[in-house]
């Protein structure tokens, strides 16, 4: 008896062992069927998910139209071709002359232009104050408006006030004090190309005083300088004390005595050389610290450099005639009583001998200086029969 109650216990122990066995291996294999059905009730869900958002944005859409914004991103401006091309319309920015020499100095390298463009002449008047003799320049330019663009650059403190139908309405840009003989009147020289280099039509410079005179109507003038292969600035090796005697060893190696000129202040040049000017950072400081009076920088400074950068593009002389003949540190200023017919025939224009272009011409000046205030109602009688406008 005993032997068979130990018996069937250790048959209940054998078959309790084999069910632990049994559901061991049914455990397992439940946990990976409920893991493969969440993968599939997941994936159903994103499924669906991914449709209704599709199908309630559409709807959306279509039931809820949204207004288009006015407001644009500030940089959407700047992909435009025409945010490049068209000129500033306030000319009195808020930047400083490195920001301003820096925007100018941006140069297209591909000579053809992918818009419409007309040549235009930037007229730069550099003046300590008013300008009167406008109503000359105001018929002069009469008829001629997209051709042309002004610029003016006088004492910081002086504030124009011509009316809105004039030429020289808000022409004023930001300037600084000019010192006659010193750097800061080639530093106001600079500001008005880098200004005039913002206008990209703008293709040739004149520079120009209150004093200035125009000698020929705008279309004469428009030709000579568009049709011109060379720029017109002044720039001569001259001897003895008011040439070579003025330079300083200080200015080498930049610059050697031999390299030294001499030339006018006032220039015509067309956009490489305007940008040349601008873009200057070699010559400049030692015009600047060892170019002092007697030696006056306006005369030296933009001679020198162009002569050594770009001699071959220099006609090497001014368009703008002036009287020396009575001598001293300034050329002669002519008044009411000088003005003629018989002053501009026999004084400039029957003495002008010169080249353009290579060949002889007796058209030599566009332009003339000093003229007082006293001079205006003389020259606007004249200026129809003397210069043609």
């Amino acid at each position: 008896m005993q032997l068979r109650a130990v018996a069937m216990e250790e048959g209940k122990d054998a078959i309790a062992i084999k069910a632990n066995q049994s559901n061991s291996r049914v455990l397992p294999l439940r946990v990976l069927q409920f893991f493969v059905l969440f993968l599939f009730v997941s994936l159903g869900f994103s499924v669906v998910s991914m449709y209704a958002v599709k199908y309630f944005n559409v709807q959306g859409r279509i039931l809820v139209p949204v207004a288009e914004s006015n407001i644009r991103p500030c940089f959407e401006e700047s992909s435009r071709l025409s945010s490049w091309i068209r000129p500033p319309s306030n000319l009195l920015h808020t930047m400083n002359d490195s920001e301003l020499f820096w925007r100018a100095s941006f140069m297209p390298r591909i000579k053809n232009y992918p818009f419409k463009r007309k040549p235009k002449i930037a007229f730069m008047f550099l003046t300590k104050g008013p300008l009167p003799l406008a109503p000359l320049w105001e018929r002069f330019f009469k008829g001629n408006e997209d051709k042309y663009s002004i610029y003016i650059h006088s004492h910081p403190s002086y504030h124009a006030d011509f009316p809105p139908k004039s030429v020289f309405h808000q022409r004023q840009i930001p300037s600084q004090v000019a010192e006659w003989g010193m750097m800061s009147m080639c530093d106001a020289e600079r500001r008005l190309l880098a200004n005039a280099l913002l206008d990209m039509s703008n293709e040739w410079f004149v520079l120009l005083s209150e004093s200035c005179i125009p000698l020929q109507n705008f279309s004469v003038i428009y030709l000579y300088l568009l049709r011109s292969r060379y720029s017109f600035v002044g720039s001569f090796d001259e001897d003895g004390p008011y040439g070579r005697g003025r330079y300083d060893e200080n200015m080498a190696p930049e610059v050697n005595l031999t390299q030294w000129r001499k030339g006018a202040q006032w220039f015509e040049v067309n956009r490489k050389l305007a940008l040349d000017i601008v873009v200057d950072t070699k010559y400049h400081p030692k015009f600047r610290d060892f170019c002092r009076p007697a030696c006056y920088v306006d005369e030296h400074y933009f001679p020198t450099m162009l002569a050594i950068q770009s001699p071959h593009l220099l006609a090497n002389r001014t368009l703008t005639w002036v009287d020396w003949s009575r001598g001293g540190a300034h050329p002669a200023t002519f008044g009411k009583a000088d003005i003629t017919e018989e002053f501009f025939k026999k004084k400039i224009n029957e003495r002008s001998t010169c080249f353009y272009n290579n060949q002889p011409s007796s058209l030599c000046f566009l332009f003339a200086r000093k003229f007082a205030p006293s001079a205006l109602e003389p020259l606007l009688d004249l200026a129809s029969k003397v210069f043609g406008f």
